[in-house]
């Protein structure tokens, strides 16, 4: 049975859609085009909606990316590097996602953050007492978004045998959840 492609949406009826979408979850300006583009019956119709839901204030990627930005810091306590590229993949302008985290990572001690990250996760010291373990909780620790040296730094408090960490080659590039 072929499939059936998905009815156009006039100005009103895209309106409506955008507030219904906004009213599930917070999005970005840049993911809430993508998606009224899909329905759009009018290209144009678009920014229109876009330039209403701004008026009535539905719409602003700067409280978008601080909410976003702060609960990652309670809830999951993830690093702000993880939420820089995190609401860079939701389409949030790059300037306006450094500023936003650095505004609500200015005050944060990301060494502390890491050992609460890591006592949370990790329920067993022995998994930091051998060099696949370190290398498992270093990678960790870096999808979540913290830097390479203060990585090391903590994972040598948690270990019993410090000088596993001498060698550690960490990679060049941060690896991409």
């Amino acid at each position: 049975m072929p499939r059936r492609a998905p009815r156009l949406l006039n100005a009103q009826e895209l309106f409506e859609y955008a507030v219904k979408r906004l009213a599930a979850r917070a999005h970005s300006k840049g993911e809430l085009r993508e998606k009224l583009r899909r329905k759009a019956e009018h290209e144009e119709d678009v920014e229109t909606v876009l330039r209403r839901l701004e008026e009535f204030k539905y719409l602003d990627d700067r409280k978008f990316a601080e909410s976003y930005a702060a609960a990652r810091l309670e809830d999951q306590q993830l690093g702000a590097r993880r939420v820089v590229r995190d609401l860079r993949a939701r389409r949030v302008a790059p300037s306006l996602a450094e500023q936003t985290v650095g505004r609500v990572y200015g005050n944060v001690d990301e060494e502390a953050l890491i050992e609460d990250y890591l006592r949370r996760k990790y329920h067993s010291a022995d998994s930091f007492q051998d060099q696949k373990g370190l290398a498992s909780a270093y990678g960790r620790l870096l999808r979540a978004g913290f830097t390479p040296g203060l990585i090391i730094r903590v994972l040598r408090k948690f270990t019993r045998q410090p000088d596993l960490l001498d060698g550690f080659e960490p990679p060049e590039t941060p690896p991409e959840e």
